[in-house]
């Protein structure tokens, strides 16, 4: 690393890429190892200071997980978005921003659903959830005004204003959960001090932030990594950026659930999911489109807004439809069905048209 520090190395892409890319494929593997590692410790501790704030403060764990612990986990996508559109590379932030959300969903809260059966809070997800799909809503609108105005030999592009609506209406949501929180009082019922050890408010917060700390770097170094190890097997840079490079950065959110899971607290995770969904547009792609007019390729009209908004009605439709309090293994299913076809499709087509 020569005369790099720990923060440069790990915030600056280039110096990060190039100890990479002088590693071998063997210590890359052993690096992404290591970062898992970073990753599910992390991610423990920021779990078990959730859990503890919640029980000090009476704020429901749910509506904590679509806020505080979504706004830290969507930081490694709005990192490498900022960055990517900052660079001159706009199609990665906004591929990011979307493959995340696909990611984030049908992946993640899929594959949770299979595992264990989560709570369908209505109080938070009939307000929570029209939020997720409304801004996606939003951003796949202006995206098709843009197409229909932009000329036939233009590339459509997302503007500075639509960063900036994108950010002003992220302070509204959260604003709107703040009120909310304080509204949950009589709504919600909490069940989260189960006899553990009571922690000090000051270290409940240095568990969160030093656990998100960890998450984050992990993330940061893993989806770098992850990506080299994918170009030298041949992988194209648009398939990584949707795909790879989308998972990568979702890492925190699925480490998240899994150590949610393990602590049996699975509220939280789909609280941060519904908030990471919000913030992967509002934020991410806001920031993002800020640092840089994001130009929207053809294949996102025909291919990632689809699969992105299929996904989203569905997940939208399943809260609507579940009286019994749960969600459904099968809906798990078909959440993370749409998402291996996608996966799938990605790969094929970009690695097929390669070689063809």
């Amino acid at each position: 690393m020569g005369n790099y520090n720990i923060w440069q190395w790990v915030s600056d892409e280039s110096v990060l890429q190039a100890f990479l890319t002088d590693c071998t494929t063997p210590t890359l593997v052993f690096v992404i190892i290591v970062c898992v590692a970073v990753l599910s410790f992390g991610a423990d501790w920021m779990i078990d200071g959730v859990v503890s704030l919640a029980a000090k403060t009476g704020m429901p764990t749910i509506l904590i997980g679509a806020t505080i612990v979504s706004l830290g986990t969507t930081m490694p996508e709005a990192f490498v978005s900022v960055m990517a559109a900052h660079m001159g590379n706009p199609g990665l932030a906004l591929g990011n921003g979307v493959g995340s959300i696909i990611a984030d969903t049908g992946l993640i809260f899929g594959l949770t659903c299979l595992l264990v059966a989560i709570p369908v809070n209505r109080y938070i997800l009939n307000r929570t959830g029209w939020v997720q799909i409304g801004a996606a809503a939003l951003l796949v609108t202006i995206a098709i005004q843009v197409l229909l105005v932009t000329p036939p030999e233009s590339t459509p592009t997302l503007e500075r204003w639509v960063g900036y609506l994108f950010l002003a209406l992220l302070f509204l949501y959260l604003y709107a959960s703040y009120r909310w929180s304080l509204d949950s009082g009589n709504q919600l019922s909490l069940n989260d001090e189960r006899g553990g050890e009571q922690k000090s408010l000051g270290i409940t917060w240095v568990m969160i932030i030093g656990g998100l700390v960890l998450v984050v770097i992990g993330a940061r170094v893993l989806v770098t990594g992850a990506s080299e190890v994918a170009v030298r097997f041949g992988v194209p840079d648009d398939v990584i950026a949707v795909t790879l490079v989308a998972f990568g950065t979702s890492l925190p959110e699925l480490m998240t659930a899994i150590s949610a899971i393990r602590k049996g607290h699975p509220e939280i995770t789909i609280g941060n999911i519904v908030g990471a969904d919000v913030l992967n547009c509002l934020f991410v792609i806001g920031a993002a489109a800020v640092a840089a007019p994001l130009e929207i390729p053809e294949n996102f009209y025909f291919i990632h807004f689809p699969v992105m908004l299929i996904i989203l009605i569905s997940f939208r439709f399943f809260i609507s439809m579940n009286r019994a309090g749960t969600f459904y293994r099968w809906q798990g299913a078909w959440l993370l069905g749409i998402y291996g076809i996608y996966i799938y499709h990605q790969y094929t087509s970009n690695i097929g048209a390669i070689h063809q």
